[in-house]
């Protein structure tokens, strides 16, 4: 009993240590997200929507609206846990951390979670900006909060990868700039999969990101593009992997010992 309440404990204060610097940065983490897809909504959504018309039967502005709630939790999930962990380890009190009886399993987890709040927060926040440009209502509010949860915890996972291996600051922005913009943009949120031609459909799908916005769309608008149970399957597979491959650079000590 003495050693779960320990970890606890060290579990509940990392994490809450996270939320704390998420609130007290606000104007760093909460408000450039909502300003930036206030501008997504009015450019992309009023001014080129009103030229492309309806896809599947919904207005271009609610069809995209899905899709930069979940550009939002995808990069503000991974932007927190990369600059939080890689900051603590530039300030070199990583260390105290590390040698803390807290199982590394759990050190992973408060990190996660303190990315899943920011992403989630954000993503709340995007909904609210999205009610003043139109209309949304959950077809399946069960699949919207589970995507939204599984893709902030995917994502919080990959910027601690990102964290472990940076060297510099110079290195976390790397990843984010030419990896995760590109799969952003290309998975789908401006335009359905559907419309694309075989090949570039099929190419697609090699894009996790693609699950994770075809299965947030279906929750919010009810449209399906792919199949629920092949999202799911490959959102907790990709969540596994980066769990067991965190877990296991932590144990050898991969860009903290050397």
């Amino acid at each position: 009993m003495n050693r779960m309440r320990r970890n606890w404990i060290g579990l509940s204060t990392l994490v809450n240590k996270e939320i704390v610097r998420i609130v007290r940065i606000w104007t760093q983490t909460l408000i450039p997200p909502v300003i930036t897809m206030s501008l997504y909504f009015v450019i992309f959504g009023n001014v080129i929507g009103s030229r492309v018309g309806k896809i599947s039967g919904f207005s271009y502005m609610a069809y995209i609206a899905p899709g930069l709630i979940m550009m939002s939790i995808i990069t503000n999930s991974y932007s927190n846990v990369v600059s939080s962990f890689f900051g603590a380890k530039f300030a070199r009190h990583v260390e105290e951390i590390l040698v803390s009886p807290l199982p590394l399993s759990l050190l992973l987890l408060g990190y996660m979670a303190g990315g899943m709040v920011r992403g989630l927060l954000n993503g709340a926040l995007v909904t609210l900006v999205a009610l003043f440009f139109t209309h949304l209502e959950p077809a399946e509010p069960w699949v919207v909060i589970s995507v939204a949860i599984l893709t902030s915890a995917i994502f919080s996972l990959a910027g601690f990868t990102n964290a472990i291996f940076a060297k510099k600051f110079d290195d976390i922005s790397i990843v984010p700039t030419f990896v995760l913009t590109p799969l952003t943009y290309l998975g789908g949120v401006f335009y359905s999969i559907a419309l694309l031609p075989p090949f570039w459909r099929d190419l697609s799908r090699i894009n996790p990101i693609v699950y994770m916005v075809s299965a947030f769309r279906t929750g919010i608008l009810g449209i399906k593009t792919m199949p629920l149970t092949t999202a799911y399957s490959f959102m907790i597979l990709f969540l596994l992997l980066l769990f067991g491959a965190n877990w296991w650079l932590l144990k050898r000590g991969t860009g903290i010992r050397n």
